[in-house]
């Protein structure tokens, strides 16, 4: 399985994923700036694995801080930590779990948060395999494997554990521009398990969709409202109306901590805005005239009436979700 992000004696060290899949190196974090550096460039990415990642950063960071002024330096950390991103409640979760506890037991609770993390993906794959059917394409968009987890993955993890579970099946990767996680990350991160696997543009999807080959869509998300509207890397909202005008389920695979109940409905999302360049180039090298203005939303909000169902490590949740979201939330 590939660990995204461990807790060493060097610092937090995480696979750079902006260098997949044609090399693969680590990037070794040595306080809670390079955390936070990390974040921003996406040398970590996916909420969970954010999560993960600023639970590390406010645990090495007061590590080094001076022990006589430590509440003043954990806002500190906390502020610069949550400034990063702020689309991935995950992010915040993990801060606020972290301010907790954080004269206690902070870097036990940050290698806690990854473990649990994996464990949580785990009973995610195992509540979503029996929706997917046999003998058929799954579409999924962006990358929500072990790469945007500490390991195993929310809509990956649900496909490992339907091929674990026996199902013969196969997937097709979205690109996902403009940063291509799926082209990069998910196609790298299937191939290494020997799942069959397919990459297509994005604005292949509708003709596949059409098509009837494909089973069902699996996606991850950053942010859940409370009525089930679902922020997701930009494209997504895309993908589910499409899958809705042809009948393909739309299933979405994300942790409890990637619930925000306090937002009523998913206008309430802040969507991060991106570098111009993210667009304009491609692995550096400039695809568009020169001063050419760009808008690049990393992300979009489908809303709930495209979703067929929430999956969880507590369950799958349906319409009403403003009901059952609320109901997994309180379970234990």
């Amino acid at each position: 399985m590939i660990e995204t992000i461990q807790w060493t004696g060097e610092g937090v060290v995480m696979i750079d994923q902006t260098l997949l899949p044609n090399q693969q190196e680590f990037f070794t974090c040595r306080d809670y700036k390079d955390v936070a550096h990390a974040i921003r460039t996406m040398v970590i990415r996916g909420a969970p694995a954010i999560g993960v990642a600023a639970a590390m950063g406010v645990a090495i960071g007061i590590a080094q801080a001076d022990p006589e002024d430590l509440d003043a330096q954990l806002a500190v950390i906390s502020a610069e930590l949550a400034a990063t991103r702020p689309t991935a409640v995950n992010l915040f979760w993990a801060i606020d779990r972290m301010n907790r506890v954080y004269r206690d037991r902070l870097i036990a609770e940050a290698q806690l948060v990854r473990v649990e993390d994996i464990a949580i993906n785990t009973a995610i794959g195992h509540h979503g395999a029996p929706l997917v059917p046999d003998h058929k394409t799954v579409l999924t968009h962006c990358n929500a494997g072990a790469l945007a987890t500490a390991g195993y993955g929310t809509a990956l993890g649900v496909i490992r554990a339907a091929v674990e579970s026996g199902k013969t099946i196969d997937v097709f990767a979205d690109e996902t521009r403009p940063f291509l996680q799926g082209a990069r990350l998910t196609v790298w991160e299937l191939q290494q398990d020997g799942i069959d696997v397919k990459l297509i543009t994005d604005n292949m999807a509708g003709h596949f969709l059409h098509s009837g080959q494909i089973g069902c869509v699996l996606v991850g998300a950053d942010r859940i409202a409370a009525n089930g509207d679902v922020a997701n890397k930009i494209g997504t909202y895309s993908v589910a109306v499409l899958a809705k005008e042809n009948n393909v389920p739309f299933y979405v695979a994300a942790p409890i901590s990637t619930l925000d109940l306090t937002l009523s409905t998913g206008d309430r999302i802040p969507i991060e805005e991106r570098a111009a360049r993210e667009v304009t180039h491609v692995f550096g090298v400039s695809v568009a005239p020169h001063d050419t203005e760009v808008r690049n939303p990393a992300f979009d909000v489908t809303p709930n009436r495209y979703v067929t169902a929430i999956i969880t490590e507590r369950g799958v949740a349906r319409a009403p979700y403003t009901e059952s979201l609320r109901a997994l939330m309180e379970s234990k």
